[in-house]
């Protein structure tokens, strides 16, 4: 129970890494609130979990609406009296060079992926200092560490996320608000954004491709949700409580070489 007492929120809790990442940290004695786009998909993790007599709150929310973070934030407190971690999970990906991409999705991409990274962690400290505790994960990537040609909005949105967060924790660290912020950067992990772009390039030998894509990673194999779930469990949990501004890749010795 590495998080018994403490309340948790994660964005883009619906499916892929932000349903696993729910699942562990309810299993390990969190009250989770999981929020998503789609209160469909938010309903369906949370309804998973109480099921199984875990604490799982199921809440719409787009992240890119700043009046929606306050909205959501307020009822997290008044259900619960605290926030102790935020997951700024949620995020898109649109294929594109830094020739072809078109404003309007270089647009979308950083409005997910970086402008509501920003919008959750501002609100987060500003709840999280009143108990002076918490502990803010920004799901970023391997893609904020490298180059990869057909994501130039991907990369620097992501590329935005890493240093944004050590930004972030030297301002928490300076006025002693004891909240540690780190970035989370998953590899190749499978999940429906990884295995729908494959399928949606129609590559004539997608097999080819996949091993392709797998010769890149020393162990071998894309990750499970639970992998990055599990590094997320430590830096919410006080496991990490020496640990802010820092990266903790999840990408099977990819960015080693």
């Amino acid at each position: 129970m590495r998080l018994e007492g403490k309340v948790a929120l994660v964005t883009g809790g619906g499916s892929g890494i932000g349903a696993a990442i729910c699942e562990r940290f309810s299993e390990e004695g969190a009250v989770v609130f999981v929020t998503d786009i789609n209160e469909d998909s938010a309903r369906s993790t949370a309804d998973k979990l109480s099921a199984q007599g875990l604490h799982a709150v199921a809440m719409q929310q787009d992240v890119t609406v700043e009046q929606r973070w306050s909205e959501v934030l307020t009822e997290v407190i008044q259900q619960c009296g605290q926030l102790d971690v935020l997951v700024n999970n949620a995020g898109i990906a649109i294929l594109g060079t830094a020739e072809d991409t078109s404003l309007e999705d270089w647009h979308k991409v950083q409005q997910v992926n970086l402008n509501a990274v920003f919008l959750g962690t501002r609100e987060a400290i500003k709840v999280m200092k009143v108990n002076q505790a918490g502990s803010i994960i920004n799901v970023a990537s391997v893609a904020g560490m490298i180059g990869l040609p057909f994501h130039a909005a991907y990369n620097a949105s992501k590329g935005g996320v890493r240093i944004f967060t050590k930004s972030a924790a030297l301002h928490c660290a300076d006025n002693q608000y004891n909240i540690r912020i780190n970035s989370l950067h998953p590899g190749y992990i499978e999940t429906p954004m990884i295995i729908d772009g494959i399928e949606s390039q129609n590559f004539a030998e997608p097999a080819e491709f996949k091993a392709g894509m797998l010769s890149t990673i020393p162990l071998g194999t894309m990750g499970k949700p639970v992998d990055v779930a599990n590094a997320a469990l430590f830096l919410a949990s006080d496991e990490s409580q020496y640990i802010t501004g820092s990266e903790l890749v999840v990408d099977g010795g990819l960015t080693a070489r």
